[in-house]
């Protein structure tokens, strides 16, 4: 299942381009500066219809941009695809964080594209998603860029739709291989690691959907310090496929709480 060649997955006329925003210093104590890498396929690259309110940015979050530069613009934080942007997860949990810890700012760097498979993610790959590099590479510049400014606070992966075939009861096995190769790669042996659920309605249509959230649920038994989101009851944006804004945003809350939850300290989505 490619996310975005899909027939149903056409451009959605809603979307904006990436919002250029502006420049942005982040704070000179780098203990103080929480950086995220956010990775995987279009849910995390995001496809919710963008609102003016979520083109709004928060001096609180900063993004590095197509052009590694720290800027304060709000959504569509990812690139991958012009005119297929949109809504994400990655934005309202970075806002939620920064409201939790008065005094921190936080930094995402996207680095999802949209219609990958996990396989695609292998530091070997051979196709170039972001020539030279493929896709592994490039999140791991990006992400060492980000860390000359502040600290390595976790890495949010959304991705799975692409695997959803017959070979799905490996995925758990192959994700958790390229996340120690994250933290190896990062110098972050324990930096927190949260997946998401693929949309259970995506259940309807491909009956290995179901097969791949199942695997993304064993992972905190495979990882250390790593957890997942679920994606129970949110809904699609009309394609089956797609989460919608609204869902888009609340699984960025669950990712939120599922991230309090890994450092022990359960806490309520505000």
């Amino acid at each position: 299942m490619n996310a975005d060649k899909l027939p149903s997955a056409s451009p959605d006329p809603t979307a904006a381009p990436a919002p250029a925003g502006k420049p942005a210093t982040p704070p000179a104590d780098k203990s103080k500066f929480k950086i995220f890498l956010l990775v995987g396929q279009s849910n995390m690259a995001g496809r919710g219809a963008v609102t003016a309110a979520d083109r709004a940015g928060d001096p609180n979050v900063l993004v590095l941009n197509k052009l590694d530069l720290w800027y304060c613009q709000g959504e569509p934080l990812h690139y991958d695809k012009p005119g297929m942007t949109g809504v994400g997860p990655g934005y309202t949990f970075a806002k939620l964080l920064a409201a939790k810890q008065p005094g921190i700012t936080v930094g995402v760097v996207p680095c999802a594209f949209g219609g990958t498979t996990l396989e695609e993610w292998d530091p070997a790959a051979k196709k170039a998603f972001y020539p030279p590099d493929n896709l592994y590479n490039n999140a791991i510049r990006r992400a060492k860029i980000a860390m000359k400014s502040g600290t390595l606070a976790g890495i949010l992966w959304h991705q799975g739709e692409g695997n959803a075939n017959k070979d799905a009861g490996t995925y758990a096995a192959g994700l958790a291989k390229l996340v120690a190769q994250f933290r190896k790669d990062l110098d972050a042996p324990d930096v927190p690691f949260v997946a998401g659920e693929i949309g259970t309605f995506i259940y309807e249509r491909n009956p290995f959907a179901k097969t791949i959230n199942e695997q993304i649920d064993t992972l905190p038994a495979l990882v250390t310090n790593s957890a997942f989101a679920s994606s129970e009851g949110l809904k699609d944006k009309g394609d089956r496929l797609h989460f919608d804004n609204a869902s888009q945003k609340e699984l960025g809350r669950r990712y939120f709480d599922a991230f309090f939850k890994l450092q022990g300290t359960p806490t309520p989505t505000p």
